[in-house]
């Protein structure tokens, strides 16, 4: 008896396939982003002392600071706002993330960028009802990875919208 010829996935099967790829690239971006924030977080905290600088004599250092507001040291004191503005951000990435739109593998990268940082900086929220900074320049605020990847992912959204919006006005005016 003969084998019967492979067949192909119906479509459906096969397109479902598809985004399952598109969405662990995206899931492993924010893994590691998530573990990399933590990992850092928690080393700060076990070798430099809060308030402390390291090296005093250079312009960018490691410091140890605890910051209980957003970005830039607004809303210092509103941890429940955060928790819940973090949770409402995370489902919106989410809801991006399954919109045909948004399949540009830049666009997925910087939501998956966002989404880790945001649940990086979650965790600390949750946890302490602070987060900790570590990375200081001269005249700016410390950060950590979980703002690094945010506003990373903000950058590359932006960047893969703008150049998608070229690509729709050539192809209009062509």
């Amino acid at each position: 008896m003969e084998d019967a010829p492979a067949r192909e996935a119906p479509v459906s099967l096969r397109a479902r396939r598809l985004p399952r790829r598109r969405d662990a690239l995206f899931l492993a971006i924010a893994v590691v982003v998530v573990a990399a924030d933590q990992f850092t977080k928690w080393l700060i905290r076990q070798t430099v002392e809060q308030g402390s600088a390291w090296p005093a004599d250079w312009p960018v250092k490691i410091v140890h600071i605890t910051n209980s507001g957003a970005a830039f040291g607004m809303l210092q004191g509103a941890g429940p706002l955060l928790v819940v503005a973090s949770v409402i951000g995370l489902g919106a990435i989410a809801l991006y993330l399954f919109n045909p739109e948004f399949a540009h593998p830049l666009t997925q990268a910087g939501l998956a960028l966002m989404f880790g940082g945001a649940v990086g900086n979650l965790i600390d929220r949750v946890r302490s009802g602070e987060v900790v900074d570590f990375v200081k320049f001269p005249h700016f605020w410390a950060f950590n990875v979980a703002d690094s990847s945010i506003t990373i992912g903000v950058l590359l959204l932006a960047w893969a919208m703008l150049m998608e919006g070229e690509k729709k006005s050539n192809a209009e005016s062509s």
